[in-house]
């Protein structure tokens, strides 16, 4: 086992506090109280002098308090996210504090309804009150208290965990400094609720469920087994079971013609199932799920911007393309009701096959991600600086970062300082950066290149992943001071729509863009009879993202035609400081733009 401890926490123990007292008990969300409360919790790593480095992880429905690290020398299995926290992982125990307790109403050291009720020295059972997310987190609060620590570096939680960071920053926006929230949601949709409630089903209807009043020795098994079989179908995708499993038999090569299980994805539920109930007890599951269920952050508070209006944590969304689950849309919908309150808010969509359990699997993309999320939030804390000039690992498809651009610095010039930003299209963020050391500028970028969105959150930006052309909506009237397509315009199916849109939440909008109708690019055109490429355009025609070919006259025409004001024109060309002068259609390979509205 010495070379599975190298990289980890090593021997760790579960530790057991009361924060409620019988006297003294806590009121849950139903009305109903609930003493005395004992938690189960694990901590990582060491608790700095200021307090300024804890961090606190939420589990998912299955988990527990068990994180990362092993019980003893002979366990088999580290903790449930052992990969991501540890010395040197990206939750890296030898600069964080990490803590992680065991929910209310869970089975594996906190109280919950396999605890003994003081009131009839027997279990719970199904007289224990029902317990929402709230009741959860409140609990994880008064941990907190116990541990001494007023605020946290950040909140990280997936699933059930994320629904437990979103409430922490709605019901105690004091305490955090950042939510990291992975495959999860506000609130439950139908389909997902439906799944719960034929899990529960299963449970209740185990001839061996005796109304939640069983014994270890007469369970429901079998129902519990059957609850975690639908549950898990919904953590994976169908692309992961068909390149699992397809339609492979387990043992044989021919049918038995019978209701054994005999497909390899079959007795692959019926093991998922088995090793379920040794851990989980079923009452947990009923409670648990339906504290889910309930989860509605709309309902709570009336919108989505008004649970999050108060809070002034940064904010970090993760969702997985390939998760049914929970699905992308509903991390969107966080983020548009975080970006329309002005809120720091990163996100990213990651890649996927593994559906919702990604946020299990995915540790390289998702590790890097956290690391360079926390590592910015941490050194603003200590350096009262956010960005890094570079990221700790170059984007490998960051080729457009290879390009003479040109256009930086003159669009630096024209941001005023402390300005709010938005730019579209950024990149691997360097723009960004430059505005935000130089301008201290307040700055969002939106790119749809899921490295360069990873790459940039490393050097502790804010940038959104998404098409440009499929949001913008969720943003009110004048957000920013200034819009940025910097060599993005001509990437655009709809440039109109897009540059309409901006004109609305933003007060100027810039635009450069590579001049079509430069000499060289003639040149080629018409002695060579090929697409032109010149340091300003280095694609070939087959690989080149740009699908439109303006000159300035083009942008000058649409200009007019669309009714923008253009505030200020300046063509550019390399080595040469000043706009040009003459002939800027054929002489400047770049040209910079300062748009405005038309005032009525």
């Amino acid at each position: 086992m010495e070379k599975d401890l190298k990289n980890s926490v090593g021997i760790v123990k579960t530790q057991s506090i009361r924060l409620v007292q019988a006297d003294a008990p806590l009121l849950l969300q139903c009305g109903k109280t609930l003493g005395p409360v004992d938690v189960a919790y694990e901590t990582y790593g060491t608790l700095s002098e200021a307090k300024d480095n804890a961090i606190l992880i939420c589990h998912a429905l299955s988990g527990d308090a068990h994180v990362a690290g092993y019980h003893s020398p002979d366990d088999r299995k580290p903790g449930w996210w052992d990969c991501m926290v540890g010395p040197g992982k990206p939750i890296d125990t030898n600069r964080y504090f990490v803590i992680c307790s065991n929910v209310l109403g869970g089975c594996r050291g906190t109280t919950g309804p396999s605890s003994i009720n003081p009131a009839t020295g027997k279990p719970y059972g199904l007289q224990f009150p029902i317990i929402t997310i709230r009741d959860m987190v409140l609990v994880q609060k008064l941990l907190l208290d116990a541990l001494g620590i007023e605020q946290l570096l950040a909140v990280i939680g997936g699933s059930m965990g994320g629904m437990q960071v979103l409430q922490w920053a709605a019901a105690y926006p004091e305490k955090i400094r950042s939510a990291v929230c992975i495959a999860s949601t506000t609130r439950l949709n139908a389909q997902a609720i439906a799944f719960d409630a034929v899990g529960r089903n299963a449970i209740l209807a185990d001839p061996n469920f005796c109304e939640g009043q069983y014994t270890d020795e007469r369970s429901p098994d079998r129902g519990l087994a059957i609850a975690r079989m639908i549950g898990h179908i919904t953590y994976l995708s169908e692309q992961s079971m068909r390149a699992k499993f397809g339609r492979q038999l387990q043992k044989k090569d021919q049918y038995s013609y019978d209701f054994n299980s005999e497909f390899a994805v079959e007795t692959y539920l019926d093991y998922q199932g088995q090793t379920f109930t040794e851990r989980f007890d079923a009452n947990s599951y009923l409670y648990i799920t339906k504290a889910m269920d309930y989860f509605d952050l709309v309902r709570e508070y009336g919108t989505l911007q008004q649970a999050f209006r108060n809070t002034s944590c940064r904010y970090c969304i993760v969702s997985f393309n390939s998760d049914w689950l929970f699905p992308p849309e509903q991390s969107e919908e966080i983020v548009h009701a975080l970006g329309a309150e002005g809120k720091d808010v990163t996100y990213c969509n990651i890649h996927s096959s593994y559906g919702h359990d990604a946020f299990l699997l995915e540790i390289h993309e998702l590790g890097a991600l956290i690391s360079g999320f926390l590592n910015s939030t941490f050194q603003q804390i200590q350096t009262g600086r956010w960005v890094l000039s570079s990221a700790p690992d170059k984007p490998p498809s960051a080729e457009h970062a290879k390009h003479i651009r040109i256009d930086y610095e003159r669009i630096d010039s024209l941001i005023e300082p402390g300005s709010h930003v938005l730019d579209l299209g950024c990149g691997d963020g360097e723009l960004l950066v430059r505005l935000i050391q130089d301008k201290n500028v307040i700055g969002q970028g939106i790119e749809i290149n899921e490295d360069l969105v990873i790459h940039c959150i490393q050097r502790g930006l804010s940038v959104i992943h998404q098409d440009i052309e499929k949001g913008l909506e969720e943003y009110p009237t004048d957000r920013f001071d200034y819009a940025i397509l910097s060599q993005t315009i001509q990437t655009l199916r709809d440039p109109e729509k897009v540059l309409r849109r901006l004109l609305r939440i933003a007060k100027k909008v810039l635009v450069s863009f590579p001049n079509f109708a430069h000499w060289k690019c003639r040149f080629q055109l018409f002695f060579k009879g090929q697409a032109p490429q010149t340091p300003q355009l280095p694609y070939r025609w087959y690989n080149s993202p740009n699908i439109h070919f303006l000159s300035i006259k083009d942008f000058d025409r649409f200009c007019t035609e669309l009714g923008i004001q253009i505030e200020e024109r300046i063509p550019l060309r390399r080595n040469v400081n000043s706009p040009l002068q003459f002939w800027p259609n054929l002489l400047a390979e770049q040209a910079v733009y300062v748009l405005s509205k038309y005032q009525a």
